[in-house]
């Protein structure tokens, strides 16, 4: 289990025990988040979009239309974060000072960089959809040479990077335990529901094993 260096942007400073900075934890809460929020700056303004991402080894992929302009932004070197959430329950404390919620979070500081070999851009494309649903690749039918022109990827090290955890039950002041007030934590959970077929899909094809068990 290796350790990613610690840096003034991720080292947690608030509350520094819920801090992580081993790469198997930040990779594990990579891997589970679906959606990552990526922050930069466009033309001298913040902005930030959410958007699909996955991870291939030390990297973290992003991919979108050519013209879109956060990937045109970051591939010409624009430093950028890029953030990830997993909500695990709410935090219902004796007092509402302590409520809080239980998460996991990861935020990968760095320069993105884009992905211009055809083999390499393939693959990780080819990575991602099986990242989604396992054995759909060999499934459908592959970008084509116009659409693999009009999709750009793009990279990001996770070389600064840390997670930041919160778990268990509330922590209330010690007075507080003797009030008669209910406390703990409702858990939550991200579920996958029955898959709904296109309704233009004819009734004879029947629902693939990795659209049923992709939770």
């Amino acid at each position: 289990m290796s350790e990613i260096t610690k840096t003034d942007r991720t080292r947690v400073k608030r509350l520094p025990g819920r801090g992580a900075y081993d790469r198997d934890t930040i990779e594990l809460i990579l891997d589970e988040a679906l959606i990552a929020h990526v922050g930069f700056e466009h033309e001298g303004a913040p902005a930030m979009i959410p958007t699909a991402h996955w991870r291939m080894g030390e990297w973290v992929y992003i991919h979108g239309s050519s013209k879109n302009r956060m990937l045109l932004s970051l591939k010409d070197g624009v430093s950028c974060c890029l953030c990830v959430t997993l909500l695990d329950g709410l935090v219902l404390a004796r007092s509402t000072f302590h409520h809080s919620m239980n998460y996991r979070s990861v935020i990968i500081y760095g320069q993105a960089e884009e992905v211009t070999d055809p083999v390499h851009k393939l693959a990780a494309l080819e990575a991602f959809s099986e990242r989604l649903a396992p054995g759909r690749w060999a499934e459908v039918r592959g970008p084509n040479r116009q659409e693999l022109k009009a999709t750009r990827v793009l990279s990001l090290p996770i070389t600064e990077a840390s997670a930041k955890i919160r778990s268990g039950p509330p922590i209330d002041d010690e007075p507080d335990y003797a009030l008669p007030v209910w406390a703990g934590v409702v858990p939550i959970r991200l579920t996958v529901g029955e898959p709904v077929p296109d309704p233009r899909l004819p009734g004879e094809i029947a629902i693939p094993g990795h659209a049923r068990h992709l939770d």
